[in-house]
């Protein structure tokens, strides 16, 4: 993978940085996977706007992606590696050998022809198989993991990012989130070998604001520059800083620690992230 610097031909393009979308092997997905993807451009079911900075943006086709991974023991060859405008990683076409087709994300270094499988043990951890962390070996690189059994991949899942697994202690497994968070895991949950594709997602450059327009954004006004009525951080006379820097609602930000002290699932968190 690789990013690619264009030719300032345009003042958009000046400074733009793009992915070279090297690993990409085809531009037509799989039809029998694709869902309607409607926008709601922040509005709620009575029309208000509950969301700001929401609206616009390309039209898109929803790839159906299976965060389970729960056709145990069935091999499935890589059929392409594909761009899903809905994700910053990349998406694996998986061909099963019963005849049916799955969108998984796809692991940096998957490639088509190579072959994957999920289920629980007796299976090799290379990188795409998907098992229970209980099989997992330790201090394996992972990503696409489950916070319960059954309930489907909910970690680890965006560009580039990757855990680690530490240890193992009875029902339990010490898994290393991508934060630097350390988090008890039970071992009954899935998780994927390898770290997620397209790790160079993070040194894209959009160039321009109208970009940021096509991806559905809209332009964000600095609190500062608000009137009092408006935001916490508003008015003042002439530039003023705007104080402590704080949500519309009051609460703190750049440190302030908003998880709820009493919640029960504080005790699986064996180490706090870093600031």
């Amino acid at each position: 993978m690789s990013v690619r610097k264009l030719k300032p031909i345009t003042p958009g393009q000046r400074f733009r940085v793009v992915n070279g979308y090297d690993a990409i092997t085809t531009d037509k997905p799989e039809k029998s996977l694709l869902a309607p993807n409607k926008k709601s451009g922040g509005r709620n079911n009575q029309g208000k706007m509950t969301m700001r900075q929401i609206g616009g943006g390309h039209k898109r086709r929803y790839r159906i992606i299976d965060f389970k991974r729960n056709k145990a023991g069935i091999p499935a060859e890589v059929a392409s590696i594909e761009y899903d405008p809905n994700r910053t990683a990349f998406i694996a076409l998986l061909n099963y050998q019963d005849g049916e087709k799955r969108y998984v994300i796809a692991q940096a270094g998957l490639k088509v022809g190579q072959n994957v499988v999920s289920g629980t043990e007796n299976i090799a951890p290379e990188i795409g198989n998907s098992m229970t962390l209980k099989y997992v070996p330790l201090g394996t690189i992972i990503s696409c993991i489950e916070l319960r059994p059954g309930q489907g991949a909910i970690m680890a899942r965006s560009a580039g990012s990757f855990a680690q697994l530490m240890a193992r202690d009875g029902k339990f497994a010490s898994v290393k989130l991508p934060s630097g968070e350390t988090r008890l895991i039970l071992v009954e949950c899935m998780a994927t070998i390898g770290a997620v594709s397209n790790h160079d997602h993070q040194l894209l450059v959009s160039g321009k604001a109208g970009r940021t327009r096509w991806l559905g954004r809209r332009p964000r006004v600095r609190p500062v520059a608000m009137n009092p009525v408006d935001h916490p951080m508003g008015g003042g006379e002439g530039r003023a800083s705007g104080g402590h820097p704080r949500s519309r609602n009051g609460i703190p930000a750049k440190g302030y620690r908003t998880r709820t002290k009493t919640k029960a699932s504080n005790k699986y968190i064996v180490e706090r992230r870093k600031k």
